[in-house]
């Protein structure tokens, strides 16, 4: 599943074929999506592309006449930038054509990503309105997550996973910042400390920020024809290696369930 790093990176791909260039056709193969995509998707027609800009993981393509197509890629969407002439394949579902002979191709399999559209003057989509602030921006500070926290029962790695607390904690990454800043991801949320809260808000930075920059040698792998966008293999310290040596102390790492996703840690590491 995109997460978003992965999100960010197909922003990187995607963005220096798109901006600047005019849309001249929006062909929709199928409509279910995890929304149905609306029909006035073709307002979009005809007008040019100032900025491809990323809310938590939904990409906004900002258009001049101040309307904007919001795409997410779900469980298993993938972005590609083609020749509009190249043929569609199985879940090619949706192309943004453009003047330039390219287009902007989603493929999503499970049909669980979305393209909307936000007409000029229209309010932000529900989807968009009430998420927390991004991560590696100052508006995310541990202040804010000490303040949100108290007397919260939930455990700490769904606490931090919540969008309304912060966008773009996704699992892997929430595994991987507790491991760095030594939280059990058991702990209840009210009971973390605010000085453990400030390593917590830097190795949510730090996680995620470097997994940015793994993630951008394989921007080629935007144009690329056999439907795989390249995301990228990533360094992990804990997630998906139960019964491993912790990389720090070779105590083995445990799994469990929190809130229904796979979750590890190590105990020897993590309190």
């Amino acid at each position: 599943m995109p997460e978003l790093p992965e999100v960010e990176v197909s922003r990187l791909g995607v963005a220096p074929y798109l901006e600047g260039q005019a849309i001249r056709n929006i062909i929709v193969r199928d409509r279910r999506l995890r929304w149905p995509v609306p029909a006035s998707l073709t307002d979009a027609i005809g007008q040019q592309v100032t900025a491809v800009n990323r809310r938590a993981k939904y990409l906004l393509i900002e258009l001049a006449g101040g309307g904007r197509i919001i795409l997410h890629l779900g469980m298993s969407g993938k972005l590609r930038v083609l020749d509009a002439s190249v043929a569609p394949v199985k879940h090619d579902h949706i192309d943004i054509v453009l003047y330039s002979g390219k287009c902007l191709r989603l493929n999503d399999p499970r049909r669980f990503g979305a393209c909307l559209w936000q007409a000029p003057g229209e309010p932000v989509p529900q989807q968009l309105a009430h998420l927390g602030p991004e991560p590696l921006t100052t508006d995310f500070d541990a202040e804010r997550l000490v303040r949100l926290s108290r007397n919260k029962q939930v455990a700490i790695k769904n606490f931090i996973m919540d969008n309304a607390v912060v966008v773009g904690v996704g699992n892997i990454y929430a595994n991987e910042a507790l491991f760095m800043a030594g939280i059990d991801p058991r702990r209840k949320a009210g009971k973390v400390s605010a000085k453990r809260y400030e390593l917590l808000t830097i190795a949510i930075k730090e996680v995620l920020a470097k997994a940015i920059q793994q993630g951008g040698t394989t921007l080629k792998d935007f144009t690329q024809t056999d439907g795989n966008p390249g995301y990228f293999k990533q360094s992990l310290n804990v997630y998906g290696r139960a019964g491993e040596p912790c990389l720090t102390c070779e105590t083995p790492v445990k799994s469990l369930t929190i809130g229904q996703r796979n979750t590890f840690y190590c105990p020897q590491c993590q309190r």
